[in-house]
């Protein structure tokens, strides 16, 4: 069933038109995510739904009856209420339900030897009792401690609204629209000011959410995991797609090569037949400037194809003058505090050259703070940072707080590379999407994301061999996102990243390290195998528990032995895989041969060519029943 239809949707801001002929569908339990590039019009397109905006022309139809939650990217909150407060107020009807029982109850005891009275009242009660078991009047209170815990609010529950951040103020009206249970949910960013934490609760959440949702967000990772339909905003208007992020991306690409190549038949058939029509002219006779009038309506009644259009994307790669020394980064007993509050202590790290590591960790931890120490931004309290030989270090601040506002686009990059001739750097701005008067442009007058793009054109013209990137997603569009993607696979360096974005440590990272205060845990691989690995050390903690320090090394250091082991014995198995193939291969050939009559032309040719093929046969044999005992140790 159809709960949001959209039809012909258009909305223009002056001369610039936003949106046009923008219509697409929403079913009922269905998850659909809304992406595009920035400025493509999502949020408008949003409120225009949720009613906070009109649309110029077109409609908007929702199922009649619907309750529709919409949570826009900046919190909204009044009042001196706590934070437990303000989500407990969306069962307000409930706990006023609790004291009409606690009344009737009451009641009833009073009136005991009044059997009319007490009919009447049970009846009541009963009734009410029904309704309250209906709404699950028992199980509302356990629903507000696991939203408030889940979205990380757990500790602020008593504390004032007032002195919460922007980014708590947006999560709690984010859980007092869960908990208002709607039929559809509106989210714009919900993911926006949550950690990686707070972020799988929630996808876990809206996973068992019974109504439709439509959702904008730049979380690539939370797209594949909650939604099973894609509309993307494209030059105004929509074009939808079945399946989840992963899967819109690859039928984009084939969509966008079917339909210019099918724009390309068809210039080449215009062009065909306008050459055909100028020939007819140029012969000049009756019969052919009829034939060339008759081509001629013909082309005009066709139906001519418009050119696919992509919006622009930022394309670019990183690149070192040097190599460093094989030990880039050691550092021993990093701490750091504010005042009382401890952010980190015993930070321990060593990076090696080629190293690409995700840096993680709950908000609050010091992610940021630790960065900044490593580039000697900050001091820590305690510790030893030592840097390796042939180090170059490019910093990446997700705040951009190095860039100049009062300078141009094309001052700030030019001043910090002044070597470079004036079309050099408009260049390599270009490749950054700023062209044309953009680059005269005040760096004050930019976006978030227009920000980001000039900091990381500075630091693509660096070339430095050590990259320490603090959410340098943060502000792209999805697009841009996968093009940095891309440069950081080619990057022949090192890097250490602070990232929320887990489709981006899932392309990049080899390595996690989850910065808690009491220091850094390692783990190899991406995003998703370090969650394998935590949900597999939480399975295991029971068996554990009793063990002592000396057992738990032991049992670490068998576990890495037989890490060691299987890695072997897969290497053996590809072996064994491969000289099969050979065998085969070169058996076949001599059984060709054997087939051809013209083999047995030479007696002792071909006696020779059986044995081989006999003893091919037994070495065959014999390797697949080495591959098999190998397939049985190794467990693949």
């Amino acid at each position: 069933m159809i709960v949001l239809a959209l039809q012909e949707i258009r909305k223009s801001f002056g001369t610039h038109e936003v949106l046009k002929h923008v219509s697409f569908t929403l079913q009922e339990r269905e998850r659909m995510g809304l992406v595009g590039v920035n400025g493509s019009g999502k949020s408008t397109l949003m409120k225009i739904i949720a009613g906070a905006e009109t649309a110029d022309e077109g409609t908007v139809s929702i199922q009649k009856g619907l309750r529709v939650g919409y949570l826009a990217q900046q919190g909204e909150l009044s009042g001196q209420e706590t934070v437990q407060r303000v989500v407990e107020s969306v069962f307000d009807p409930l706990a006023r339900m609790e004291e009409e029982l606690r009344s009737l109850e009451h009641e009833m005891a009073e009136q005991a030897g009044d059997g009319e009275a007490l009919r009447r009242l049970g009846g009541r009660y009963d009734a009410l009792t029904r309704e309250y078991e209906r709404q699950d009047g028992y199980g509302w209170r356990s629903r507000v401690t696991g939203v408030l815990k889940g979205l990380g609010l757990w500790e602020a529950r008593e504390m004032e609204t007032s002195r919460l951040s922007g980014g708590e103020r947006t999560r709690l009206c984010l859980g007092r629209m869960l908990l208002s249970d709607p039929d559809l949910l509106l989210l714009d960013e919900p993911t926006n000011h949550l950690d990686l934490r707070s972020i799988a609760w929630l996808e876990g959440y809206l996973g068992t959410y019974r109504g439709a949702v439509l959702v904008i967000s730049h979380d690539r990772y939370f797209l594949d995991h909650v939604c099973g339909r894609m509309a993307e905003l494209i030059l105004g208007t929509v074009e939808t797609y079945t399946g989840n992020y992963t899967e819109y991306i690859s039928k984009r690409a084939e969509v966008y090569e079917t339909r210019m190549k099918a724009w390309e038949a068809q210039q080449r058939e215009i062009a065909r037949q306008e050459a055909i029509i100028a020939m007819y002219r140029r012969f000049n006779r009756e019969k052919s400037l009829r034939a060339a009038r008759s081509r001629e309506k013909r082309l005009e009644k066709l139906e001519r194809l418009d050119k696919p259009q992509e919006e622009g994307t930022v394309r670019f790669r990183f690149d070192t003058r040097r190599q460093t020394g094989e030990d880039v980064l050691q550092a021993e007993g990093l701490e750091k505090s504010f005042g009382e509050r401890i952010l980190f202590r015993d930070v321990k790290m060593h990076l090696r050259a080629g190293d690409r590591v995700a840096l993680i960790g709950d908000n609050g931890t010091g992610k940021t703070t630790l960065l900044r120490c490593l580039t000697g931004e900050e001091k820590p309290d305690s510790g030893r940072i030592r840097w390796g030989t042939g180090v170059d270090i490019g910093y990446y601040d997700q705040h951009q707080a190095g860039l100049h506002e009062n300078k141009t686009v094309l001052d700030e990059v030019w001043d910090r590379f002044p070597r470079m001739e004036q079309y050099e750097v408009r260049g390599a701005l270009g490749l950054f999407l700023f062209t044309g008067d953009d680059v005269f442009e005040p760096v004050s007058t930019l976006s978030g994301g227009e920000k980001g793009r000039v900091a990381l054109t500075e630091l693509m013209l660096r070339k430095d061999n050590v990259l320490l990137l603090d959410e340098p997603t943060n502000h792209l569009d999805m697009d841009s996102r996968e093009v940095l993607e891309d440069a950081l696979a080619d990057y022949p360096g090192t890097i250490l990243a602070v990232s929320h974005d887990r489709y981006f440590i899932n392309r990049f990272a080899e390595k996690v390290f989850v910065l808690e205060e009491g220091g850094i845990r390692e783990y190899l691989g991406n995003y998703d195998s370090y969650i394998e690995k935590v949900n597999r050390n939480a399975e295991a903690d029971g068996e554990t528990a009793g063990m002592t320090r000396t057992a738990l090394d032991k049992e670490k250091k068998r576990s890495r032995e037989e890490t060691q082991r299987l890695k072997q014995q897969k290497e053996k198995l590809k072996q064994a895989e491969e000289a099969v193939a050979r065998a085969e291969k070169a058996a076949a050939e001599l059984e060709a041969a054997l087939a051809d009559p013209e083999t047995y032309r030479d007696p002792e040719a071909a006696a020779e060519k059986t044995k081989e093929y006999h003893r091919l046969q037994e070495e065959i044999n014999r390797l697949y029943a080495e591959w098999e005992a190998l397939e049985s140790e190794t467990g693949v």
